[in-house]
């Protein structure tokens, strides 16, 4: 049997004339820096446009390093130190969702370019490509594991609080460290799960021999998926410009673009697909939203934000609606418009009924946000007083599943009947 052509040689599984690019460690390293330097550079960024620069101890680069930990779904810890006299309560659990994106986009590029002009792939190289870079993004999440680590002191203000800690010595801290096994585990989950879904999105990109059918079955869904969560956050990118441009501390709302957009952008896909979710904002510290959600969110009780709650407050919160409809019959009929056109139409409602609840359960998954943190000496405060907060917002998961369910039924079907009249009418117009 002869042998089949070497890495960088032309072919019969590329296009005719053009080289297969090769894909060693060299470009593998290439990758993970790609990502790496793409998704620090998009967290500096958002940190500094949020004041995080002027942190004490030079403790910047270490929040930059703890924000891309977060941003791949790996788990930093809150402490708290402040004497036998006194006692300190701290948590945070988000991900920014822009840095995550980023590196999505970036790594996905770069696994991917070495696949182009392809017609197959076998699976041993596929999964020797993907191991060479799963190795390297071993090693940065090891390093930013063991680098995200640091501790501040928190002021006790003015008042009782400070007299306290004048008279005994309390000088409280707060810090944050990575937990290693979590950030390893769920950041490995992560590359594995940007690698399969670049694999499934992009049509030039090959498949191994055994798994044609999913270029018909998975990859026109999954495709119109990513098509609609990028659609959410480019609309949301051009709302932050206008906010940024029309209204005071632009600043804050360029923080909000460069650390959390999607975080903002998906979820409101999923209220405006009738979702609800549950939250409250208590307290001084809060993080960077929109006033109406805030105004909704900072309620003596927990707080149910949909729609209708929404609304309330703004009446141009019904435009959810609206663009959920456009947005999601867009992605069904891009979806169709990319299936063989002989599938019967119910069968486009059921995949884009099945994607778009997968879509939904990932947003309700990534987009929780919880934060707290508190402080007391001698008991006085409980933990709480002037210097305590609590932010955290969730979704009633399963029936947003239920409702993206239903709209995918209607809109795949739609889609699918105007995807038929799209072509019927485009080969009448060639005739």
């Amino acid at each position: 049997m002869p042998p089949g052509p070497l890495p960088g040689s032309p072919g019969p599984s590329g296009s005719p004339g053009r080289a297969v690019a090769r894909h060693g460690w060299a470009q593998a390293l290439g990758t993970v820096l790609a990502g790496l330097v793409a998704m620090g550079g998009v967290a500096a960024l958002g940190l500094w446009a949020a004041g995080a620069a002027d942190l004490p101890d030079r403790a910047f680069p270490r929040v930059v390093v703890a924000t891309f930990v977060t941003s791949v779904g790996g788990a930093v810890e809150m402490s708290g130190d402040a004497g036998e006299l006194a006692a300190t309560d701290a948590g945070l659990t988000v991900m920014p969702l822009s840095v995550t994106l980023t590196g999505a986009l970036v790594i996905a590029r770069g696994f991917l370019r070495p696949l182009r002009h392809r017609a197959v792939v076998g699976a041993r190289e596929l999964a020797g490509w993907a191991g060479r870079i799963a190795v390297l993004w071993l090693l940065a999440l090891l390093g930013a594991g063991f680098a995200a680590r640091q501790t501040f002191e928190v002021s006790l203000g003015e008042g009782l609080l400070s007299d306290l800690g004048d008279l005994f010595g309390v000088r409280p801290t707060v810090g944050f460290t990575t937990d290693l096994p979590l950030t390893v585990l769920f950041g490995l989950l992560w590359l594995a799960g940007v690698l399969v879904l670049a694999l499934l999105v992009s049509h030039r990109a090959p498949l191994p021999g055994r798994l044609p059918g999913l270029r018909t079955t998975v990859r026109p869904a999954a495709y119109a998926m990513v098509a609609l969560l990028l659609a959410y956050v480019v609309v949301g990118v051009v709302v932050a410009l206008v906010v940024a441009a029309t209204r005071d501390r632009p600043a804050d709302t360029f923080a909000v673009l460069l650390l959390g957009l999607p975080n903002l952008a998906w979820p409101a896909l999923t209220i405006g697909l009738g979702a609800t979710w549950n939250g409250r904002v208590e307290g001084p510290f809060g993080l960077p939203m929109p006033r109406v959600l805030d105004e909704v969110l900072r309620t003596p009780d927990v707080s149910t934000v949909n729609v209708g709650t929404l609304a309330e407050r703004d009446g141009r919160m019904w435009w959810l609606l609206v663009a959920a409809a456009v947005l999601v019959l867009s992605a069904g009929f891009l979806m169709a418009s990319r299936c063989p056109a002989r599938l019967p139409a119910w069968l486009h409602a059921v995949r884009l009924a099945v994607a778009l609840a997968l879509t939904v359960l990932m947003i309700g998954l990534v987009g929780r946000v919880s934060a707290h943190y508190g402080l007391s000496v001698l008991g006085i405060g409980d933990l709480g007083g002037g210097l305590a907060g609590q932010v955290f917002l969730r979704p009633r998961l399963w029936g947003a599943v239920g409702l993206a369910l239903l709209w995918g039924l209607v809109a795949g079907f739609l889609g699918a009947l105007l995807a038929r009249w799209a072509g019927g009418r485009s080969r009448r117009v060639r005739h």
